[in-house]
């Protein structure tokens, strides 16, 4: 959540491929492969897709241990992927991240509101002309849409213009998004209504169970998105004029923001109030530790008081019980299909915006940082030849969503994605083991809100400087995150040794280990910034092969490959290191220090990247 609209709510191997843009290969054509080759093969009709987008749900906190309906159809039936991560945690650029196949930078989408990011800032940049629905629909797919889709999507803009693309659809609206009690939906070209005194996941789960059977009466392949805003904070709002142009300026500059807004835990369904009493927050080493962790604002923060961590806990034990509803939501999807005899020929989805944080590293609730609680998120697909069972390891982003869901739709890849198809199946899977990246880009552009219950009348609700770039790379050699933030501090974890972040190697305090991975520890440090150098403003096949545009021979291909002492000179000497100028609250060129594509050189010959594209 932020401030949103007019309310305060919440392999390659050839450098010939890198030259000419790294098109890529249809991924189901003539020779098919993969799930709906399986279903394909037995004459079936194109498979019909219904993606669950839940708002801020956790995995590091246990959220799925909590959903018995959803580990009975989607679990057990298919293929959960633990090293799944968002690549902005925060809501509307994760969204059009996921609908478009690409990173914040490449959409500039990179805030929840005017002038950085909101719904308007979607249009602005072209994209409701390109993504995913409007792809699905030239397929022949009819495209249904209910619940949230952007932030500062509102009562008063919904129709100037509307979402392009959707055959029907009915939207949750700011600044009632967040209000679980007095939602406004907006549907097809009616106006708005208000649902007050219901609550907005059991309204939306009528909406959704109405055009899923709409959608098997038209007789065509289907999308079906089903957006419910939990486990997001309640959040109810006063207004802002849509004509103040500098209003993201005039609430930096508020004295209270409490007088604008409310925060409070998410109120789950009458039904499920009693559940629950005596969980908490499950108490990991970075659960309000003993002494400051991370870096930059992260690092100021005290300890939270006994009473703090109380209210923490309930707030907790409130984002579990909303999810009950989502629960039964997917249960009853999934039943509607069997009764309409389509199941077997539909893929679901089962995902999140992004993660949560609640207490670790003393943080009050909230999203926004690097952190494994807030970018390493649920995933599950069922569907067609997916694997059933299966816990997968392999890393997969929300620019992976897109590419994937034309992969089943048989719909030609798209050369400007800058995620891939995830694999499904078996055979897939395994080999994806030894193939597939090993890296995410986590970026992130502005502020960061606590959510929660202020207890310390000096803790600030907003914290301005959280503008960061960062990679997290894992494989079974390695599991590191590093990120460099717009004051120019960075930060590094092993995640190997110190799996809950806890001590940042790069901290004027640490005392960083002498060699890591075998070789002295700085040389590491130079191969993961020239990694980042690529990542922070790659585009298509450059963010799923960074490694090949810093070898286009194509001799590198991972970090291992790249700690071969020929290249020390070339990484740790001639190579331009991540820097900002400034910080900003948006993706702005010029403050975001040396670019790869005009200053980044190749390993051949000492020259730049410019003359290999």
């Amino acid at each position: 959540m932020r401030f949103s609209g007019v309310a305060l709510a919440a392999g390659l191997q050839l450098p010939s491929v890198l030259a000419r843009g790294g098109n890529q290969k249809p991924l189901f054509d003539d020779e098919l492969s993969g799930s709906w080759a399986h279903t394909k093969e037995k004459g079936a009709s194109k498979p019909n897709i219904v993606f669950v987008l839940t708002d801020d749900q956790d995995l590091h906190m246990n959220s799925l241990d909590y959903l018995p309906l959803i580990k009975k159809h989607l679990i057990d039936q298919g293929t959960l992927y633990k090293r799944h991560y968002c690549t902005t945690a925060i809501c509307c650029p994760a969204r059009v991240s996921l609908w478009t196949g690409k990173q914040a930078h490449n959409t500039n989408v990179t805030d929840v509101n005017p002038p950085h990011g909101g719904y308007p800032k979607f249009v602005k940049q072209g994209l409701n002309n390109n993504y995913l629905p409007v792809w699905l629909q030239e397929a022949g797919y009819n495209t249904y849409y209910a619940g949230k889709l952007f932030n500062a999507h509102t009562t008063e803009n919904w129709n100037n213009p509307r979402p392009n693309a959707w055959t029907a659809s009915d939207f949750l609206l700011d600044p009632y998004t967040y209000d679980y009690l007095n939602a406004t939906y907006q549907r097809n070209n009616d106006p708005p209504v208000s649902y007050e005194g219901q609550h907005t996941v059991d309204v939306l789960a009528k909406k959704s169970l109405g055009f899923l059977d709409d959608a098997v009466d038209a007789g065509k392949p289907f999308f079906l998105g089903i957006a419910p805003v939990a486990p997001h904070s309640n959040v109810k709002s006063s207004t802002l004029g849509l004509d103040d142009p500098n209003w993201d300026d005039d609430l930096i500059d508020l004295p209270d923001l409490e007088d604008l807004v409310s925060f409070t835990a998410p109120i789950p369904a009458e039904r499920h109030k009693h559940l629950f009493k005596d969980v908490k927050i499950p108490r990991t080493p970075n659960f309000n530790p003993d002494f400051p962790t991370g870096a930059n604002w992260v690092r100021t923060r005290q300890k939270l008081s006994k009473e703090n961590i109380e209210y923490n806990d309930e707030f907790y034990r409130q984002r579990l019980r909303a999810l009950q509803s989502v629960d039964e939501l997917v249960a009853s999807v999934v039943a509607r299909l069997k009764e309409h005899g389509v199941l077997d020929n539909t893929y679901i989805f089962y995902t999140t915006d992004n993660g949560y944080h609640i207490s670790q590293h003393r943080l009050n609730p909230g999203k926004e940082c690097g952190f494994e609680e807030d970018i390493n998120i649920p995933l599950i697909i069922r569907g067609p030849g997916v694997s059933q069972g299966e816990i997968s390891e392999i890393v997969t982003t929300h620019t992976d969503l897109a590419p994937t869901i034309l992969s089943v739709a048989g719909i030609q890849a798209r050369a400007d994605f800058d995620g891939e198809a995830i694999p499904l199946n078996q055979n897939d899977l395994e080999v994806a083991v030894s193939t597939r990246h090993e890296h995410v880009t986590v970026e992130f552009w502005g502020f960061a809100v606590s959510e929660g219950k202020i207890f310390d009348k000096h803790e600030p609700r907003l914290y301005l400087n959280n503008t960061y770039k960062a990679i997290r790379i894992v494989s079974k050699s390695y599991n590191f995150y590093y990120a460099v933030w717009c004051d120019n501090e960075h930060e590094l974890y092993d995640l190997t040794t110190d799996p809950y972040q806890i001590n940042n190697l790069l901290h004027e305090s640490a005392k960083p280990p002498a060699t890591l991975l075998g070789v002295p520890f700085n040389k590491v440090i130079s191969r993961l910034d020239a990694l980042l150098f690529v990542l922070k403003s790659c585009k298509g096949q450059t963010c799923i092969r960074p490694w090949q545009a810093l070898h286009p021979a194509g001799n590198v291909l991972n970090l291992h490959d790249a700690l071969g002492a020929r290249f020390d000179v070339f990484y740790e000497q001639q190579q331009k290191k991540v820097s900002f100028n400034r910080c900003e609250l948006g993706y702005i060129v010029d403050a975001e220090g040396p670019q790869f594509e005009t200053e980044g050189l190749v390993y051949r010959h000492g020259v730049r990247w410019s003359e290999w594209t």
